[in-house]
Order: C-alpha cells, then sequence, then structure tokens
C-alpha cells in the first residue's frame, strides 16, 4: 500500500496558481523553411498532427522574454 504525505510536511506540494504555464512560445517549421509561430504548445500540436506527413521538418521551443526579477 502506497503511504501519502501528510498536509502538514514540508514535502507536500500545493498548486499556487491557477495561471496558465506559458514561459514558451513553439515554432512549427515546415520542411520548406517556412515557419508559424504559436503561444501555446496545443496549437503547434494541432497543426503538427493535422498536417504531418512531408510537410513538416520539427518544432522548436522558444522561450519568451522574462522580466528580469532580483538584486539591483
Amino acid at each position: 500500500m502506497t503511504q501519502l504525505i501528510d498536509p502538514s510536511s514540508p514535502q507536500y506540494f500545493k498548486q499556487t496558481s491557477n495561471e496558465p504555464y506559458l514561459r514558451h512560445d513553439y515554432k512549427v517549421v515546415y520542411s520548406d523553411g517556412t515557419y508559424q509561430v504559436f503561444d501555446n504548445y496545443e496549437d503547434a500540436q494541432l497543426l503538427w498532427w493535422n498536417r504531418s506527413g512531408n510537410f513538416l521538418s520539427h518544432i522548436e521551443v522558444l522561450d519568451r522574454k522574462q522580466e528580469v526579477k532580483g538584486f539591483k
């Protein structure tokens, strides 16, 4: 039987935000070098599965520019 972590334990994880995870863009590259950029993986994946075959080359994961935080 699996023993669960008690919610009072410091190892217990709680979700900290309901906001979507938006740290990356996704670049779908066609075999001719043209591309489309999507702001979410689901749309990039939808295009990939609907246009698979010899027309698509790959998907690149692009980091979004993040606001610099920390000490100055």
